[in-house]
């Protein structure tokens, strides 16, 4: 069996009702194989170098005898490390749920997926697993190749000792780099996962609290209320964002920036965010060539340090941004190439080389309890790695630490700003818009916005039909399509129904999706969650006087939050 078949199976053990008909029907939909199984027994059995993962409930071992599964997994050679997707009933940590706790002690690899669940959210676990899987393969014969290249040394020189250690280095190395991609991919897994239904639920929020602001009347008490709880809401956004950005899963839209104006017109923001005992002093090349970044995400990322380096100089200090461009050679963290290297240094406190080892985890932090998400440095880490860069930091207690950010040269000239979302556009003209959601709350709340901008609204709960819609003879002005649903995603529905009416406009709504190359990368996009101002814009370009061909990719600026 070749490779690709290799980590393309699943083994699906739930005993219980009609679990596993189901669970393997939604994975066969999306072309995944399974196999299910009647017992732990015929699990263990099936067990081998054709699975890709495990999917399994609950209730299907707490009450078995796990030395078997225990046994062969403690049996895995050292490039492999099974994953299990566990389904579960009780919520919370595992605290509230011990007997996942101990299934975890014996899993090891495990990704809990709590009922009821989405089949796109089964899905989007699957598929992660497989991924992984697959880079155990890819390293297993990375490692094999290496076992091979020093046999041939041994057996051509036995004398050539110091060779053979080199290569046992560069092995050890390899196991240490596998351990911490499996450990980040498991992380990314959890925090993209939930930051995608997070989307998914501030979409209506957002969206609600923006039309009920609307049709308050001048003076309204109301008011006062509403638009705190749109910044709270907002806020939540900008979290979401951030778990993305660790994820490497947000939706980026990279240009050509000018860093030095970027940087100069961050400089009142920044003083503003810090305590006046601190010194911010802000440099940059004259000759700073642009770098191809989102310079909100960049934004960001800066604001995030310096807060980082505010609360790490509690009694004040200097702090110093600087940019300048810098020249590499190939490594392993970074390719060669022209990269602008951003430099924030404080005098602070530090940190030991224990705290600088998981500084960039999502979630670890060192501040006290309600001081700090602690996913800002990840934040910054995914997007740096996104946009083709990295993030490095050093630090020492007591010497202050420097987050430098590496970022890819742009090859064009830098580009204008973006316009900024302003007040809701009224819609020109009557149009009629197919909108397509398999979330009923997200649905319904962007059918509300787009009829109180004036236009028509046909609703469909799924890309069939949607598709069956227009072969009726539906004939919508604008089709506005979610991309993650089951069945047919948003790109395949917008193929089929380019299809039958080749000059309708297109648009997606999404919360993240990794369609940043193929048929997807030139479908206009608008970002889950957005503003009913953000909508209208969207809507009223792509119904207006642009040109066809153009792309569009719009996410909005989150007032109360640094862009």
């Amino acid at each position: 069996m070749s490779q690709a078949g290799r980590i393309e199976t699943a083994l699906v053990l739930a005993p219980v009702g009609r679990d596993a008909a189901i669970a393997a029907g939604m994975l066969g939909e999306s072309r995944i194989s399974a196999l299910i199984c009647p017992d732990l027994d015929c699990l263990i059995g099936e067990l081998g170098d054709d699975v890709g993962f495990v999917l399994v409930t609950e209730e299907a071992l707490l009450r078995s005898d796990l030395r078997g599964i225990a046994a062969w997994i403690d049996s895995q050679p050292e490039w492999s490390d099974l994953p299990f997707v566990l389904i579960t009933h009780k919520g919370g940590g595992l605290e509230r749920n011990p007997s996942a706790g101990r299934l975890l002690d014996t899993l090891g690899n495990v990704t809990f997926l709590e009922r009821p669940f989405h089949p796109t959210t089964l899905v989007s676990l699957a598929r992660s697993a497989l991924r992984a899987r697959g880079r155990q393969y890819d390293a297993r014969a990375r490692l094999k190749a290496l076992q091979d290249s020093e046999e041939r040394l041994r057996v051509a020189n036995e004398t050539l000792e110091a060779r053979v250690e080199e290569r046992t280095r560069e092995h050890e190395l390899a196991l240490a780099q596998l351990h911490e991609a499996q450990k980040l991919e498991t992380l990314g897994q959890l925090t993209g996962g939930v930051a995608h239904d997070f989307n998914n639920l501030l979409t209506p929020v957002i969206g609600n609290l923006d039309l009920m602001r609307r049709r308050l009347a001048p003076g309204d008490g109301s008011e006062r209320l509403i638009d705190a709880s749109l910044q709270a809401a907002s806020r939540a956004a900008t979290l979401v964002q951030r778990l993305l950005a660790f994820a490497r899963r947000q939706d980026l839209r990279p240009r050509s920036v000018d860093i030095g104006s970027l940087l100069d017109g961050m400089t009142d923001l920044i003083r503003r965010s810090l305590d006046p005992s601190i010194d911010v002093r802000i440099t940059h090349s004259p000759d700073l060539p642009p770098a191809r970044v989102d310079p909100n995400q960049l934004e960001l990322a800066i604001l995030n340090l310096a807060i980082n380096a505010r609360d790490a100089m509690p009694r004040g200090g200097k702090l110093l941004i600087a940019a300048e461009a810098q020249s590499v050679e190939p490594s392993d963290t970074m390719a060669a190439g022209d990269y602008v290297l951003i430099s924030v240094t404080d005098e602070g406190t530090g940190m030991d080389p224990a705290v600088l080892a998981r500084a960039i985890e999502p979630f670890f932090s060192t501040k006290g309890v309600g001081k700090g998400t602690g996913l800002g440095l990840s934040m910054v880490h995914g997007l740096a790695a996104q946009l083709g860069g990295t993030l490095k930091l050093r630090s020492s207690p007591g010497g202050g630490t420097t987050a430098d950010i590496w970022l890819p040269v742009a090859t064009e000239a830098a580009s204008a700003g973006e316009v900024d979302t302003g007040p809701v556009i009224p819609a020109a003209q009557r149009a009629t818009i197919l909108l397509v959601d398999d979330e009923e709350l997200v649905r319904v709340g962007t059918a509300d916005m787009l009829s109180d901008i004036g236009y028509d609204v046909i609703e469909a709960t799924s890309g069939a039909e949607a598709l069956r819609l227009v072969r009726d003879g539906a004939a919508p002005d604008l089709l506005i399509s979610d991309y993650l649903m089951p069945g047919m995603n948003g790109v395949e529905l917008i193929q089929a129904v380019r299809s039958l009416s080749p000059g309708l406009r297109v648009m997606l709504i999404t919360g993240y999706s990794t369609i940043a190359e193929g048929p997807g990368a030139s479908i206009p996009r608008l970002a889950k969650p957005f503003r009913h101002a953000d909508l209208a814009r969207f809507v009223a370009d792509l119904l207006g006087a642009r040109s066809e061909g153009t792309v569009l990719l719009f996410r909005a600026d989150r007032s109360g939050e640094a862009r």
